[in-house]
């Protein structure tokens, strides 16, 4: 104990040493395996993959075996979530590039209001104005021309610049989704008001 009853920082033992796992990614595996299904796994591992690798590979992260990740896998590619190219005589998997878009537009839809979506789109537009007056380019593959090696910033930009068009390019398009959504929501209901 301290002088005033505080208990000395050194002597606080907060864990018994059998709780204390032996490795802490052993016991995070354990909890995920314990808590979700294979497919899950798999799914999961494969959301996060965007390269395309191997059902060994990907079992491999996903703690299930090479056939039950291929199986999983094979499901994911006739859902659409997933698509595959041949190796040799390997097949290889990665998400579906166009299913993990059309998911990020479709969360912007659901998550953000019009007038959200309307001034996230006005201001990047008003950066990648500011990047065309500030380079005197009209893209950032323009700009990768005049810049030199050593020019941080400007690599660092051109960077920025492509992460907000591509963002910018998003954005209009949840923002085109959600008035399509609308417009068949409201020509359903006046067909079933008139029917």
């Amino acid at each position: 104990m301290g002088t005033d009853d505080t208990p000395d920082p050194d002597e606080i033992q907060l864990f018994t040493s059998s709780e204390i796992p032996d490795d802490a990614n052993a016991a995070a595996e354990q909890e995920w395996k314990a808590t979700t299904t294979g497919f899950e796994r798999v799914e999961a591992v494969l959301r996060r993959t965007t390269t395309a690798q191997s059902a060994a590979d990907i079992g491999d992260r996903a703690l299930v075996s090479e056939p039950t990740a291929r199986k999983h896998l094979d499901a994911l590619v006739q859902s659409g979530h997933a698509s595959t190219r041949e190796a040799g005589s390997t097949t290889l998997y990665r998400r579906n590039p166009d299913q993990h878009r059309f998911e990020r537009i479709l969360h912007l839809a659901n998550e953000h209001t019009r007038a959200e979506l309307t001034a996230s789109i006005r201001g990047m537009k008003e950066r990648v104005r500011k990047f065309e007056t500030e380079y005197d380019a009209t893209s950032p593959e323009e700009l990768v021309q005049q810049l030199a090696p050593d020019d941080e910033t400007g690599w660092d930009d051109v960077s920025r610049w492509k992460t907000t068009r591509r963002d910018l390019a998003f954005a209009k398009t949840a923002l085109s989704f959600k008035e399509t959504r609308s417009i068949d929501t409201k020509s359903t209901e006046e067909e079933r008001t008139h029917a």
